[in-house]
């Protein structure tokens, strides 16, 4: 990251024409980006975009089980837990997820 010399701003990338410079929000200052900043600027189009990993699976085995119909698969039997999705004043929402075709759904009280 780098400042600006006048005011303190941090310095933004911007483009100009086929080069990328630094500039100031405020007052406008601009300076060219050199080879060691180059590459702590990219733009966004850049950045890779990745699938967010699942990773909590096994964790359903330890939470606790109850007896509810599954609205899909009509099974029985579902891990329950609460959390809280609303205000602190509000009571907690339920979750469910059937322990057979891993369906969640959510019951608010």
């Amino acid at each position: 990251m780098r400042f600006c010399p006048k005011d303190g701003s941090l310095l933004m990338p911007v483009r100009r024409g086929e080069t990328t410079v630094l500039r100031c929000p405020k007052c406008g200052y601009e300076e060219p980006l050199n080879e060691t900043t180059k590459n702590a600027y990219r733009s966004r189009s850049s950045i890779e975009r990745r699938e967010a990993l699942l990773v909590a699976d096994k964790a359903f085995e330890t939470l606790p089980k109850t007896k509810v119909v599954c609205p899909k698969c009509g099974n029985e039997e579902a891990y329950v837990w609460m959390q809280q999705t609303r205000a602190a004043d509000e009571p907690p929402t339920r979750f469910y997820r059937c322990t057979k075709c891993g369906y969640t759904w959510r019951e608010y009280a």
